[in-house]
C-alpha cells in the first residue's frame, strides 16, 4: 500500500484511479491554455524555479521543465510521487518530493513560481498551505491556483450536485479576503471515445450525477469552466 504523508487531504479521483485521471489530463484543452494564462500575468519565468504542489503522477512536469530552470513536484501520495519521478527520470532539471501543501519540503525563499491545479477547491481550511507559499517563494515570485469554477456551466452544476455542501460564493469570499486575484479560464475536455468520457465523469461525480451528465453530453466534448487565481509575493 502506498505511503501517504500525514495531513494530506484525500483526493479520491486520482488516488483511487490514476489511470482514469490520466485520461482526464489528456482530454483537457486547449493545450497549454492554463500555462499561457499564468505566464501572461507575471514576468517571464524562463530559467526560474517552479514548484507544482499536488503534482500527482507528474503529467504537467515535463511541459514546465521545457522552459523552467528547475522544477520541483510535491505530492503527498507516495505511489503517485513514484510515478511522477519515473515519468521525469530523463529530465535533469526535475525532482519529485513527497510532502503536503502545509509543510512543503523546500527551503525558505527557494522558488519563483508555485502552481497548484485542482488542489485548493474548498478555500477555508487552506490557510496553512497558503502561509507556506509565503515561506518558500522568493520576493517578487507568484503563486497560481487553477480550480473548477463551480458557479458556471453544466460542469459546475454537476459539481455542486455531487457535493451539495460546496458553496462557490463562500469560496470566492475566502480567496478575496486572502488577497488573491482571479480570472475566468475557459477550458474544454475532448475525449477519444465515449468510454473514456464516461470513465472520467464517473470518477468526478456521484453515480446519479454522472448518469445525468452522460445523458446531457452529446459527442466527445465537455465544457470545463475553471478559474485561475494568483497572488504576487
Amino acid at each position: 500500500m502506498a505511503r501517504i504523508v500525514s495531513g494530506a487531504v484525500p483526493s479520491p479521483n486520482i488516488w483511487n484511479t490514476p489511470q482514469i485521471y490520466e485520461l482526464e489530463n489528456l482530454a483537457v484543452g486547449p493545450a497549454g491554455a492554463a500555462e499561457a494564462a499564468m505566464r501572461a500575468l507575471m514576468r517571464p519565468w524562463d530559467g526560474a524555479t517552479v514548484v507544482e504542489i499536488g503534482c500527482g503522477s507528474g503529467f504537467h512536469l515535463p511541459a514546465l521543465a521545457a522552459s523552467a530552470g528547475r522544477v520541483v513536484g510535491v505530492e503527498p501520495h507516495g505511489g503517485l510521487a513514484a510515478q511522477a519521478a519515473a515519468r521525469c527520470a530523463s529530465l535533469p532539471n526535475v525532482s519529485v518530493r513527497t510532502g503536503t501543501a502545509q509543510a512543503l519540503p523546500l527551503p525558505d525563499a527557494s522558488a519563483d513560481v508555485a502552481i497548484a491545479r485542482w488542489a485548493y477547491f474548498f478555500g477555508p481550511g487552506c490557510e496553512p498551505g497558503l502561509r507556506e507559499l509565503g515561506r518558500v517563494l522568493r520576493r517578487g515570485g507568484a503563486a497560481f491556483v487553477v480550480d473548477v469554477d463551480a458557479s458556471r456551466g453544466a460542469f459546475g452544476r454537476w459539481f455542486r450536485r455531487s457535493l451539495p455542501s460546496y458553496s462557490p460564493e463562500a469560496v470566492e469570499r475566502f480567496w478575496s479576503r486572502q488577497g488573491w486575484r482571479r480570472e475566468d479560464l475557459d477550458l474544454r475536455m475532448t475525449f477519444r471515445s465515449r468510454a473514456d468520457l464516461e470513465a472520467v465523469l464517473r470518477i468526478e461525480f456521484t453515480p446519479e450525477v454522472a448518469g445525468e451528465a452522460l445523458r446531457e453530453v452529446e459527442g466527445l466534448d465537455v465544457d470545463y469552466p475553471n478559474v485561475l487565481r494568483w497572488r504576487e509575493f
